[in-house]
């Protein structure tokens, strides 16, 4: 089976690459920037393709002689991520359509149970562009995922930071929400199983089974990691000043980051189950919350080569700011300054 992983240099992209060719697949990781895929230590065993999803010219070769789209796109960064997420699965589709490809499979987020007006723009733009790509004459099947756990995950690393920065945290009123989680190696295996189920286009939800609210995330967070932290609830703080406070405390941009705890005011858990038994096999058990925060902020073991180690953990070409967050989890659990950044 040939693959082709538009969005391979994202955290998730980065981790579905080395499993598709683990299975024994042919993978061509696309890229707006190809050169940006040579920090990963499994690109010398890809094709590469220079993709942009908005120019419609550099899809056709990437997609010539592929049997499976992975689309892993998300513009958040944008002030206009959401037309250009829209048009972008647009461009995507019909290119599609025109090709001999038989099936995407598409990352997205859970869809919480309300009108579509009142959903954040992050998890609207995602289920607009679900919508758009399902519109497709091949089959289309959809991951709505909540907040993927792992070395190097955006949403990880921002409830790392928030968990961890300051003595106290502050939680305001209003993210209370409900949030499950999933695991990067399941929602790896999830995309695995996606590729190839005898199913026609439809949409899953994936998730690990289990749920907590947020400010109990944080608190499991701290515990795991040996660095536990008040917190005090504080009522009336309006969402632009958490916005504004969680992207100067972290290292993630601070689009994403707003993004992101926008969509903390809905529940974000899974309603249904049936990808364990149609995506995967009955007898798959995710990981749960606490085995995957565990897992997820274990150093590097520099001594164990790539392929070999827990995609949990760090990995070369994570992003800079993961890769420092990791290494200030190693030393403030025991409370040593970091003086260098390690090689993972």
């Amino acid at each position: 089976m040939r693959v082709l992983v538009i969005g391979a240099s994202g955290y998730v992209g980065s981790r579905v690459v080395p499993a598709f060719l683990a299975i024994g697949c042919t993978v061509r990781a696309a890229a707006r920037n190809p050169t940006a895929l040579r920090r990963f230590w499994w690109n010398d065993q890809v094709e590469t393709a220079q993709v942009d999803v908005t120019a419609a010219h550099t899809l056709p070769p990437a997609l010539d002689d592929v049997d499976v789209v992975v689309y892993l796109v998300h513009g958040m960064r944008s002030a206009h991520f959401r037309d250009l997420d829209l048009a972008a699965a647009r461009t995507v589709r019909r290119a599609v359509d025109a090709s001999q490809v038989t099936r995407v499979v598409y990352v997205s987020g859970f869809v919480p149970e309300c009108a579509p007006d009142a959903l954040s723009e992050h998890l609207l733009s995602r289920w607009e562009v679900e919508q758009e790509l399902s519109r497709s004459r091949r089959t289309v099947i959809t991951l709505r995922a909540g907040m993927v756990l792992g070395s190097g995950s955006t949403s990880f690393e921002v409830l790392g930071q928030l968990a961890g920065r300051l003595p106290v945290t502050v939680v305001p009123d209003w993210m209370d929400s409900r949030v499950e989680p999933i695991a990067v190696v399941d929602l790896v295996a999830a995309v695995l199983g996606a590729a190839v189920a005898d199913t026609p286009t439809d949409s899953f939800d994936v998730g690990c089974g289990q749920s907590l609210r947020y400010p109990e995330l944080l608190r499991l967070y701290g515990q795991v990691t040996g660095m536990p932290r008040a917190q005090v609830t504080v009522a009336g703080l309006p969402g632009a000043v958490i916005r504004r406070f969680g992207s100067w405390l972290t290292e993630v941009p601070s689009g994403t980051v707003a993004a992101l705890m926008e969509s903390l005011r809905h529940d974000m858990t899974a309603r249904d189950r049936r990808w364990i038994g149609r995506l995967v096999p009955a007898t798959h058990r995710p990981l749960g919350i606490v085995q995957a925060l565990q897992r997820a902020v274990l150093p590097a073991d520099v001594s164990v080569p790539c392929a070999q180690r827990d995609p949990m953990g760090a990995l070369p070409g994570d992003p800079e700011w993961a890769v420092a967050a990791a290494e200030a989890r190693r030393y403030s659990a025991v409370g040593i300054p970091p003086r260098r950044r390690p090689s993972v």
